[in-house]
């Protein structure tokens, strides 16, 4: 794995698009932030660390509520006024999905940013 974040965000994408209902992904801070922010836009239901001997992986449980979710590489930076250029790019609709982007103020969703007038790094996106 070279890419922990990518390998846990395809994890996800594919086990939604075969119907299931649960899925083990490695245990990071920048993966935990993320699903926070997929759980409280209930992209997700819940999600909770789990330790398997040495190691730590999270059990996400899925709500079958994602169309597409997908890791934006290169990690642009963008202001609050370039927000708009990305949004149309990642987002197939307005007011349909969301921009994860890590911002000084944490991981938080485009609009978040918007609000808080605080630009930073996509992240991913979630449909």
């Amino acid at each position: 794995m070279v890419d922990i974040f990518a390998d846990a965000i395809n994890k996800i994408k594919v086990y939604e698009s075969i119907g299931m209902y649960e899925c083990n992904v490695p245990s990071t801070k920048l993966i935990r932030s993320v699903l926070q922010t997929m759980k409280e836009n209930s992209y997700i239901k819940d999600f909770e660390e789990v330790k398997d001997g040495k190691f730590e992986s999270i059990k996400v449980i899925l709500s079958k509520k994602i169309n597409d979710i997908g890791v934006i590489k290169p990690r642009y930076s963008v202001s609050v006024n370039g927000m708009q250029r990305y949004e149309t790019r990642y987002i197939p609709s307005k007011d349909f999905g969301i921009l994860i982007v890590s911002t000084p103020k944490g991981i938080m969703t485009n609009r978040d940013a918007r609000s808080k007038r605080t630009g930073g790094r996509l992240i991913a996106y979630v449909y």
